[in-house]
Formats: C-alpha cells, sequence, structure tokens
C-alpha cells in the first residue's frame, strides 16, 4: 500500500476516518469526556455523604429539580450512584482502555496495515459515541435517569412505576446498553481476527508483546459473554414494555397485585453476572498488557516469565467465566453450589499471583527509568495487589455474607477493578501519548498528578474497608438515621476529602493532555528506546503505518539489556547477530 495523502475534509478525516488511528484517538477523547461526568457524580454524592443535612450550592446549582434548598433529593442520590457506576465500568473503563489501545496498538504491534475491517471499526466507534450520548441525555429526563443501581435488578428495574427512576430514564439506559454491547461485539471480533491473520512475516504467537496477548483474549471474552448481558437487557425490556414475566412474580404495590406470575428475579442475577464478572477482567486484562510492557521498557529488562505470562492471562480468562456465582451468595444459592464458585473463586487467585510476582521480578534490580508511565506502572501493582486481598474475603461464602452490600466490597472493587484499571489508563496514554499525537507530555506535570492521585486513592478506599467491616451500608443516602454508625462519620468526611483532591488532581491530567498535543515537546521516533514495532512507524501518522514493505519481524519484543549487543534495546525487526541465540 502507498502511503500516499488524499486530501481530507473534516467529514472524512473526523466522521468517516477508518484509520484505526484515529479511531483509537477518538475512543480516547470520549471516554475521558465521559470520565469527567463519571468522577463529578462520585464528588457530588461524597459530599452528601459526609455532610447529609447540609445545603452546598453546587448541588443546587447542577441539579435543579433534584435537590431541595442545596439537599440532594434521595432519589437522585441513587440515580448519581446508578449512572456513576455504569459510566465507569462501561464507557470509561470498556471503551478508554480497549477502545483506545486495542485500536491503536494492534496492528502497529503485529505489524498489520489497519485493522482487518476499518469499516466495521468505524461503525463500532460510532455505536459507541452514539449510546454514549442517550447515556448522557438519560441525565435530563425530567423523572430522572435509571436508579436500580449499576446493576439495575429487577423488581426495581422491571417496574416502570417503581421509583421515578423506573421510567424512561430506565428505559434509555436499556437503549444505550443495548447499542453499546453491539459496539463492543463489533470490537472484539474485528480484533480477533486482527490478531489471527494480519500478523506480519515472522511474527509469530510466541512473539506477541504481551499487551497484544491481553488485548487478543479481552476480545475472546467480550464475544463470549456480551451476548449474555444483552440477552438480559432484553428479557427486561419485554417485563417491562410487553407484560411478561421472566424476572418477576408475585408483585404487590401500594396493595394492588401486579399479574405478573412464574418469574425469578434471581434469573436476572445469573444473566448479569455471567458478564459482569468477566468484565472486571476485560477491564484489567488490557491494563496488564499495558503495564507488563512499560515494566519491561523501562526496567530494561526483558519480562519475567514471558510463557508464563501468557499463560496466566488465558487462565485468567477461562476462570473469570466461571466465578460469576460468588455475586449471588446472599441470594439464597444452595450452600454445595456455593462452595464450588469459592473455590474457583479462590484458584483465580494463582494467575493473579503470578502476574505479580512477575511483575515484581522484572523490576528487581533493574535499571529503573522512573517516568510518569513507570510510576502508574508501579502504582498498578500496587493496587492490584491491595485489592486482591481483599478479593479473598469475598470469594468465601462464609465470609462474604458478613460484608455482603457493605463498603467493604465498595473498597475492594475500585482498588482491585477502577484504580487500578484506570492507572493502566493512565501509564497507556503517558507511554504511548508521542506515538498517538508526535509530542510529549511534560513530566512535572505527570509527577505531580500521579503523586496526589495515588495519595488520594488510597485515602479514600483504605478507610472503606474499616467502615464497611463496621458494618455500613452502601448506597445509602444517609446514615443520620441510625445512631450505631455515628462514631464513622468522621471518618466518612475524610474519604470525601479525598475523593475531592483527587477528582481535582485529574485536573492536571486534563490540562497535560489537552495543551501537550499543541504545544508539547516534538517526540523522537523511538522515545522510550523500545522494542515492538510501533516505534519503527514514521512519527507522522501515514496511511498503512509503514512506508514501503511491511517490516520483518526476527526476535521477541523483550531483548532488553541482552549480554554481547551494542545498545540495551533492540528492535524486533533486528536479525540475529552472529552466534545469537533467540531468546
Amino acid at each position: 500500500m502507498s502511503d500516499h495523502h488524499h486530501k481530507e475534509t473534516f467529514i472524512t478525516k473526523y466522521v468517516f476516518n477508518t484509520d484505526h488511528k484515529m479511531i483509537s484517538k477518538q475512543y480516547l477523547i470520549t471516554g475521558i469526556f465521559m470520565g469527567i461526568i463519571g468522577v463529578f457524580m462520585s464528588m457530588l454524592f461524597r459530599l452528601q455523604i459526609a455532610w447529609p443535612d447540609h445545603s452546598f450550592g453546587i448541588i443546587e446549582a447542577f441539579l435543579g429539580n433534584h435537590q431541595d434548598g442545596g439537599v440532594m433529593s434521595p432519589d437522585f442520590y441513587l440515580a448519581l450512584v446508578t449512572i456513576h457506576g455504569t459510566i465507569m465500568v462501561f464507557f470509561v473503563l470498556t471503551a478508554g482502555l480497549s477502545g483506545t489501545f486495542s485500536n491503536l496498538l494492534i496492528p502497529l504491534q503485529i505489524g498489520a496495515r489497519d485493522m482487518a475491517s476499518g469499516f466495521l471499526n468505524m461503525v463500532s466507534y460510532w455505536l459507541f459515541f452514539l449510546s454514549s450520548v442517550i447515556m448522557v441525555f438519560s441525565l435530563f429526563i425530567e423523572a430522572g435517569p435509571a436508579s436500580a443501581g449499576w446493576t439495575i435488578y429487577p423488581p426495581l428495574s422491571a417496574l416502570p412505576q417503581a421509583i421515578p427512576g423506573s421510567g424512561l430514564g430506565m428505559t434509555l439506559w436499556l437503549i444505550s446498553m443495548a447499542i453499546f454491547i453491539a459496539s463492543s461485539l463489533l470490537g472484539a471480533l474485528n480484533y480477533i481476527v486482527t490478531v489471527l491473520n494480519l500478523r506480519t512475516v515472522g511474527m509469530k504467537m510466541v512473539r506477541l508483546p504481551l499487551t497484544i496477548w491481553a488485548f487478543f483474549v479481552t476480545a475472546i471474552i467480550g464475544v463470549v459473554s456480551f451476548p449474555v448481558l444483552l440477552s438480559a437487557a432484553l428479557l427486561l425490556i419485554f417485563d417491562r414494555s410487553f407484560g411478561t414475566s421472566f424476572y418477576l412474580s408475585d408483585i404487590f404495590i401500594q396493595g394492588e397485585v401486579l399479574h405478573y406470575q412464574g418469574g425469578s428475579p434471581v434469573l436476572f442475577e445469573h444473566l448479569f453476572w455471567f458478564l459482569g464478572h468477566p468484565e472486571v477482567y476485560i477491564v484489567i486484562l488490557p491494563a496488564m498488557g499495558i503495564v507488563s510492557e512499560i515494566i519491561a521498557c523501562n526496567s530494561r529488562k526483558p519480562i519475567f516469565g514471558y510463557r508464563a505470562m501468557i499463560g496466566s492471562i488465558i487462565a485468567i480468562a477461562f476462570l473469570s467465566t466461571i466465578v460469576w456465582g460468588h455475586h449471588m451468595f446472599v441470594s439464597g444459592m444452595n450452600p454445595f453450589l456455593g462452595s464450588v464458585f469459592t473455590f474457583t473463586t479462590l484458584l483465580i487467585a494463582i494467575p493473579s499471583a503470578v502476574k505479580a510476582f512477575n511483575w515484581i521480578t522484572t523490576l528487581w534490580k533493574g535499571n529503573l527509568q522512573m517516568n510518569t508511565a513507570m510510576l502508574f506502572s508501579i502504582g498498578f501493582v500496587s493496587t492490584f495487589i491491595t485489592g486482591g486481598l481483599t478479593g479473598l474475603v469475598l470469594g468465601d461464602s462464609a465470609l462474604d455474607i458478613n460484608v455482603h452490600d457493605t463498603y467493604f466490597v465498595v473498597a475492594h472493587f475500585h482498588l482491585v477493578m477502577g484504580v487500578s484499571a484506570i492507572y493502566g489508563m493512565f501509564a497507556g496514554v503517558y507511554h504511548w501519548f508521542p506515538k498517538m499525537y508526535g509530542r510529549m507530555m511534560n513530566k512535572t506535570l505527570g509527577y505531580w498528578h500521579f503523586w496526589i492521585t495515588a495519595v488520594a486513592a488510597y485515602g479514600v478506599f483504605f478507610p472503606m474497608h474499616f467502615v464497611g467491616l463496621a458494618g455500613l451500608p452502601r448506597r445509602y443516602y444517609s446514615n443520620t438515621a441510625f445512631p450505631l454508625f455515628d462514631d464513622l462519620a468522621d471518618i466518612n468526611v475524610v474519604i470525601t476529602l479525598f475523593a475531592i483532591l483527587g477528582g481535582l488532581a485529574q485536573i492536571i491530567f486534563l490540562a497535560n493532555f489537552f495543551i501537550s498535543i499543541y504545544k508539547g515537546k516534538k517526540a523522537t521516533q523511538n522515545p522510550w528506546k523500545a522494542n515492538t514495532l510501533e516505534w519503527t512507524t514514521p512519527i507522522e501518522h501515514i496511511h498503512g503505518n509503514w512506508p514501503g514493505e511491511l517490516p520483518v519481524v526476527h526476535r521477541w519484543p523483550y531483548d532488553y539489556s541482552k549480554p554481547g549487543l551494542p545498545e540495551d534495546f533492540v528492535l524486533q525487526t533486528t536479525p540475529l547477530y552472529d552466534g545469537e541465540e533467540e531468546s
């Protein structure tokens, strides 16, 4: 393919562009915008939790009819929690990681001109954009957005008359998610086909960077599990709009007996969590791949246990699809079945530990380059281990029952999935920003961003474990009606102050990101002295990635500091030297 450029208009460049590099930027910018909304929501409801009876001008300014004199209404508090969770899990972490970095890196790191289908790639992004618009639009519905929690359990989500957020807002939530799932499936199928069919000469599967292995396996999990969530949503739409009883039975509202018979809300829980738990790994696996690449590059060492890392990715993917029941230990599950899910849940700690030990071993005695991407990668390892240890408590049915639906659960999954995945995304942005925009981000601002974010993240979620162990329930609008929790009020204030600090710290990132696009120092072709193929492409983006012939691969991607070689890195395109053995 030649590098001839046609004259581009705004429409061809930003609307009908099928180039994977542009689509990755579109995913990233959209994800950042959705992230701003999600984080802002969290700060609003943290104000309510910390000072439940105080009036805040910011609440009055933003919530309109959903507040009374600057005090948030209980209905809208639950709506904020619902939409915050939905936006962060699906629209920021899923799309921000897989959408951005799978699109950017898969063709570049396997030596392909583009994705297998540029058209489907473009359609995938615009479906994601449409679902994002619908989700944001639902915030402005008069009765309020969906408010059944991000898990949207029936009957609350299945009966439009249940609460204000069960009406049009819930319908829009379901429509948005159905479109989002279609987007995710198109993207995932494209990623799988591209990795299997478009690898360049010499790029065997055992020469793929761990980023590509992570994106590839993540796409497979998505293809397996996302259709199940779609079926759950469709059955819920039938119950809401067409009088069916998949999830409903023996319902009473204000003394009125509704006609629903024979359904079970537990069926919805099974369908939801069959996607809901693999979703954790759809979010975290791309971050793991990104962190593996960055740690090896900035340690100037080969990644420790490359094949074990691949095996652990595959093991995590398989086990993640058979552990969904640990979210349902309090649903009346048969104790024997609970013990089976406990066993498979604790089993997943083994491949997770393999990854953690291999990252630590790669760092050990390395020539560490402590740039911003490396700091966020090390932060990822820290929060992944910290959050993972509390998962041992929640994975045991006997222990989980005591802390179910408390802030202990909130602290666990925010650390192990939320903060860790966000760290992985930040690491990826700082590392591949030169490849995306041809410029460098400001290192000093990056350091400020990392350290404030790291302190704030632990300041929020570490104390949350203790209020959870004390029994404080999540999703409660106010705990003032329970004198038992009065002594925990000050801890909630501390958590909220750290949450506001962490939210404000992201302004540093936003300023650094958007200013650097136009004003950043111009990047060299390979600023990090990395081995992978994307750093062999020209700084200026061209159609087809490489001018002339595609690169030929001769070695694996982690030949760092190899004894006897002239430099501490060797590009994958470099032929083996005389007498050199392949790693």
